[in-house]
């Protein structure tokens, strides 16, 4: 079997409007992230870290900012289609983990469920007679230090492991 491990970061300021999403879980009360599409950070590390093992183009080149079709679009979509397209090619994924770095809100709350919406938008891509794909998403604070300490946004790190 060979393995191939990817790294995915996404940083966002908040924006305007509500609700923020993270991991394809609506956080009612909070500002939404500004993107072009829903903002949903977690969506776009784990996209970039699974694009990243496959060796294909990051997110940003597969649905551009300047592309209206991707306008709104839902991140936790696009997460499922790029899932598709590396098990088209025989890569499964293993395992995902995730670092949220966020001052506010409280993540705790939401973890469960964006675990859950994780692990099913990665289903195109579990191996077809293993075990389930593990996912885990662990909230962290800025601690009161730069962009993040000072509430300014959300900045999410993801590591896959994907296997063939």
């Amino acid at each position: 079997m060979r393995f191939r491990i990817g790294l995915g970061y996404d940083i966002h300021p908040f924006g305007d409007g509500e609700p923020l999403v993270l991991g394809g879980v609506p956080i009612d009360g909070s500002a939404r992230l500004a993107g072009h599409s829903d903002g949903d950070a977690v969506a776009h590390a784990v996209s970039d870290a699974i694009l990243g093992a496959a060796g294909l183009p990051d997110l940003g080149t597969l649905y551009p900012a300047t592309d209206d079709r991707w306008r709104d679009a839902d991140s936790m979509a696009m997460l499922s289609e790029i899932a598709a397209r590396v098990a088209q090619d025989r890569w499964w994924v293993g395992n995902v983990d995730v670092v949220v770095a966020a001052e506010s809100p409280k993540l705790a709350p939401h973890v469960e469920t964006m675990v859950k919406n994780v692990s099913n938008a990665l289903t195109p891509a579990r191996e077809p007679m293993g075990e389930h794909i593990v996912v885990s998403i662990k909230p962290k604070r800025g601690e009161g230090l730069g962009a993040i300490g000072r509430a300014e946004g959300i900045a999410v790190w993801a590591v896959v492991m994907l296997g063939r």
